[in-house]
């Protein structure tokens, strides 16, 4: 079969690599559509976290063998550790992702566990489906925030992440600014519902949900917190924290990581991906993954978010 694979540091090569055959307890999955994630475009710039070679790729819809239309959680956990057994299952002590630490879809197939498969709506499409993993991500973001009803919400970042972060932001609250560079993102972010989008933030929030990962991005968040809020770090552009910590100690502002999400929380993703708009993709042939995927990975900003099509 075709498919996209990380071969070497900053680089990702269509090659013909053998279908995978499902273990005990798996199904093979005919990929229709999958994301590319913006871990992905910085992740494979070293191999400390993923390691080639590697058909990345965990944000996916598709069909099985006896034609179920299905997504995939791709989070694996083992569902007996301490973490599992406490509902913080992404939090697993074995964790496992699929895309990461074994072989994903970017690619024609893909064999990942039967349990991980979640149905779909008949009426939604595979590009709609590719984006339910992307938003399970913003439904976690924000129930650890958990913004009061009226809360100032502040999103750095108009890329996928901080899209769907506006998405289920807005079924919590009215007041919902998000902030970016680019005026593009902004009109989708204006387009989907944002109170006021803006390239550069003002005033203080009760909850600022850092999308981007930047030094200067998590200053902002800190920086814009009102005494008490809340910042929540979902994206991984930087490890340098950026801040001053006086600035926590003294007002008690709560910086919080957020990793992923719940078995629980990607299941109510799968039912609110059929009630907020998710139509701001741009679809690719997989034979065009490497030339798109390198661009985005180089700056090109016109797309928010690119899919690929094994079959077209």
């Amino acid at each position: 079969m075709r498919a996209l694979v990380f071969t070497r540091p900053g680089t990702v090569e269509l090659l013909d690599v053998p279908r995978p055959t499902p273990r005990d307890g798996e199904v093979l999955v005919e990929v229709g559509a999958v994301g590319i994630c913006g871990s992905e475009l910085h992740g494979i710039n070293d191999v400390a976290f993923r390691r080639p070679p590697l058909v990345m790729g965990h944000e996916l819809a598709g069909t099985t063998a006896d034609g179920r239309r299905v997504t995939v959680n791709p989070l694996l956990s083992c569902r007996t550790c301490d973490q599992c057994r406490a509902g913080r299952d992404h939090l697993c002590r074995t964790r496992a992702i699929i895309g990461i630490n074994r072989s994903g879809a970017f690619a024609e197939y893909v064999a990942v566990p039967e349990h991980t498969l979640h149905p779909l709506d008949p009426s939604m499409s595979f590009e709609t489906a590719a984006l339910i993993e992307p938003l399970a991500n913003g439904v976690h973001a924000l129930n650890l925030a958990r913004p009061e009803p009226g809360a100032r919400v502040a999103i750095l970042g108009a890329g996928t992440i901080g899209l769907v972060s506006l998405l289920v932001a807005r079924q919590l609250t009215d007041d919902v600014t998000v902030c970016d560079l680019s005026e593009s993102r902004l009109a989708v972010a204006d387009r989907l519902g944002a109170t006021r989008v803006t390239p550069e933030l003002a005033g203080e929030f009760d909850v600022v949900v850092d999308a981007v990962g930047a030094a200067a991005t998590h200053r902002l968040s800190v920086d814009h917190l009102r005494p008490g809020g809340t910042a929540v770090w979902v994206g991984l552009l930087s490890g340098d924290p950026g801040f001053d910590g006086k600035k926590i100690v003294r007002d008690e502002k709560h910086v919080v990581g957020s990793y992923c999400y719940t078995a629980a929380e990607f299941a109510r993703a799968v039912d609110l991906a059929a009630t907020v708009p998710l139509d701001w993709s741009a679809s690719f042939a997989l034979d065009e993954g490497a030339t798109i995927f390198t661009e985005l990975a180089h700056g090109r900003d016109d797309i928010v978010k690119a899919l690929l099509r094994p079959r077209v």
